[in-house]
C-alpha cells in the first residue's frame, strides 16, 4: 500500500471538520425553529383563555413540569417564556435568520426598540458575529453612539446594505470604548502601552472600530527629508477604500495633535494611496477633546481628520440617553 500524500490526508480532514461544522449549525437551526414552534403553540392557547394574562402564566407553568418530568431541566418556565416572548417578537418564521443562533436570539429578546433590534440583527449577520460579540456590541451601546453622529434610519440603511458609506462618520464612533483592555482609567498610562494593548487584542479592537477593518501596520516609520516620524497605527477600510491611520493621545486633544496627523494623511495621500482610493482618513483617539477647538483648528469642509474620544469603561444606560436626549433637542 502506497503512503498517503499529506495534501491527501488534509483534504479528508478539511471534509470532516466542515461537516462537523454544518452539523452543528444545522442543530442550532433546528433548536431555534424548536423554540418558535413551542411558542407559537403556546400564544394560540393562552389566546383561548378567559382571563388571558392569569391563563398565560398557570399554562406555562404546568407544561413547564410536564416538559421536565420527560426532557429534564431545558424547558423551565424561564425558558417557556422565552419561547412565547420569541414568538411573539417573531411571528413570521419565514423571516427568521439561519446565522443567529438560540443564545442570539435570547440576547435580542431585550431588546424592546424594533428599529435597535433590526440593527443588530442586520449586523451580526453581515459580520457573523458571535454571541459574545453580539453581547459586547449591545452593551457597549453601538447603535446609540452611531446615532449620536448619524441619523436613525441612515444608520439602518447602511445595516441592511441598502445605502453605502458616503462619510467616515457614518462607520467611526465616538466615543470609542476599549473596556476589553481591561484597564482602570489613571494619570499614569502612556501612548504606548495603550498601543501595545490595542495591538494585544487587536480582533477587539477591530471590531469596535466597525466594519470593513483590516490591520496594516503599527509604529509605520516615513522620512520626510532628514525627519523621522513613527504613526501609531494604521488599517485599511474597505467600504471606505481608503488608509486609516489612527494617532493615540493620553491627554486632551490639542491643535499640534491634530496638526502633526494632519501632516500623516498628507503623506499617505501623496506617497501610498492609489489613484482609484479615496483620500487618507485620520483619526485622533484621545482622553477628551475640545470640539469648538477642532473645529476651528481644521478646514471648514474637512472630511478626513476625526476626533475620537476612548474610554476604558461601558458607558452607562444613562448617560448615552442623555447624550441622544440633547442631539435630538437640538436637531
Amino acid at each position: 500500500m502506497t503512503l498517503l500524500s499529506q495534501k491527501f490526508i488534509k483534504s479528508i480532514r478539511e471534509i470532516i471538520v466542515n461537516a462537523q461544522k454544518h452539523a452543528v449549525t444545522a442543530i442550532q437551526q433546528q433548536r431555534v425553529l424548536m423554540y418558535w414552534h413551542i411558542g407559537h403553540h403556546i400564544v394560540e392557547e393562552e389566546q383561548q383563555g378567559k382571563t388571558r394574562a392569569e391563563y398565560g402564566s398557570e399554562l406555562i407553568k404546568t407544561l413547564a413540569k410536564e416538559l421536565t418530568k420527560d426532557f429534564g431541566s431545558g424547558f423551565s418556565f424561564r425558558q417557556l417564556n422565552f419561547c412565547r416572548q420569541f414568538f411573539i417578537a417573531f411571528p413570521i418564521m419565514n423571516a427568521l435568520r439561519s446565522q443567529l443562533n438560540w443564545t442570539q436570539y435570547r440576547l435580542l429578546l431585550r431588546i424592546e426598540n424594533e428599529d435597535k433590534r433590526t440593527y443588530y440583527i442586520e449586523e451580526s449577520c453581515n459580520n457573523n458575529w458571535s454571541a459574545r460579540q453580539l453581547e459586547r456590541q449591545i452593551n457597549s451601546q453601538l447603535y446609540e453612539r452611531l446615532l449620536l453622529s448619524n441619523d436613525k434610519e441612515k444608520v439602518l440603511a447602511i445595516a441592511k446594505k441598502e445605502a453605502i458609506v458616503e462619510h467616515p462618520k457614518d462607520i467611526i464612533k465616538d466615543p470609542m470604548v476599549l473596556e476589553f483592555l481591561g484597564l482602570q482609567p489613571q494619570a499614569s498610562y502612556y501612548e504606548k502601552d495603550l498601543e501595545q494593548l490595542l495591538i494585544n487584542n487587536i480582533q477587539s479592537f477591530l471590531l469596535e472600530l466597525g466594519n470593513g477593518f483590516s490591520f496594516v501596520a503599527r509604529q509605520k516609520r516615513i522620512q520626510i527629508e532628514d525627519d523621522e516620524y513613527f504613526i501609531d497605527l494604521v488599517f485599511y477600510n474597505r467600504l471606505l477604500k481608503c488608509f486609516v491611520i489612527i494617532e493615540i493621545k493620553t491627554h486632551k486633544l490639542t491643535h499640534q495633535d491634530l496638526g502633526q496627523l494632519q501632516m500623516y494623511v498628507n503623506y499617505y495621500d501623496r506617497t501610498e494611496k492609489l489613484q482609484e482610493e479615496n483620500n487618507t482618513i485620520g483619526i485622533l483617539l484621545c482622553t477628551d477633546k475640545n470640539n469648538t477647538m477642532v473645529e476651528f483648528a481644521l478646514p471648514e469642509k474637512n472630511a478626513t481628520i476625526l476626533a475620537s474620544q476612548y474610554q476604558l469603561y461601558l458607558p452607562k444606560k444613562e448617560e448615552i440617553t442623555k447624550a441622544i436626549s440633547h442631539i435630538l433637542k437640538d436637531k
